[in-house]
């Protein structure tokens, strides 16, 4: 009798999909895209066997190639898979029916942005009552610099938004950050608009999560006192302290 027979439970796979999905791995590891001979080596595997499987990967939109024959990237099915992803994340499913709170209470549109593979990205809004004509839709990557919700990820997760290789806040904008313990931005990145947001962290104090208020800048109070940065810092605080910071 074979004793082997039955001992072995680890549930049986299919080699050809493990070997290329190291090609994934590499690109959501170094969170750019690669060069064939690059990406081939960080898979362990030569050019010419990783090749075909960017073609079948090019074909489902895991992986796309920049111009046709350039460099390969993560594709619009692995970014979406991303998103949801991030959306299913517990801190995410927390932050949700706090932002609809919020918007009611203040009027303004608010937002959830998370560190996604381009940057912070929004995965939740909460249409407040009067719409902004500005771009805050699932999936929009906020700029490091220009919005409130890019100057808080590039101020606490800083390696992070370094490695991007995209313009960050200047070290002014970053102190301001730190000191306020949160961001703001007026009339940024669109003229009469304004936006607040407030950090939230996890139990190892990493930022996981930006809660972001946008809003006609008329209307919009980034006052350090005023009633709407109390009402951000709080829900925040509170999110945070759920999550065991």
């Amino acid at each position: 009798m074979d004793e082997s027979k039955g001992q072995d439970k680890t549930p049986r796979g299919i080699q050809s999909i493990e070997v290329g999905g190291q090609l994934l791995l590499a690109l959501a590891h170094h969170g750019r895209p690669m060069a064939l001979k690059d990406l081939a080596r960080e898979a362990g595997m030569t050019p010419a066997k990783a090749h075909p499987y960017l073609v079948s990967f090019i074909k489902l939109g895991l992986v796309e190639q920049d111009g046709g024959s350039g460099p390969y990237g993560l594709g619009p099915l692995a970014l979406q898979l991303g998103l949801i992803s991030l959306q299913q994340y517990d801190p995410v499913r927390l932050a949700t029916p706090v932002i609809e709170e919020l918007a009611l209470q203040l009027g303004h549109t608010v937002a959830i942005a998370v560190w996604g593979t381009h940057g912070p990205t929004i995965v939740r809004v909460a249409e407040g009552p009067t719409p902004v004509h500005i771009s805050m839709r699932h999936g929009t990557v906020m700029s490091l610099a220009g919005t409130a919700s890019g100057r808080l990820f590039a101020t606490w997760r800083t390696g992070d938004a370094t490695a991007l290789g995209e313009p960050l806040p200047d070290a002014g904008l970053v102190e301001a950050v730190r000191r306020d313990g949160l961001a703001t931005s007026r009339d940024g990145v669109v003229a009469g608009v304004s936006a607040a947001a407030a950090p939230v962290f996890d139990a190892s104090g990493r930022l996981v999560l930006a809660l972001t208020a946008i809003g006609a800048s008329p209307s919009f109070n980034t006052a350090l006192d005023g009633a709407l940065i109390a009402a951000l810092r709080q829900a925040a605080a509170q999110l945070s302290r759920r999550l065991g910071h």
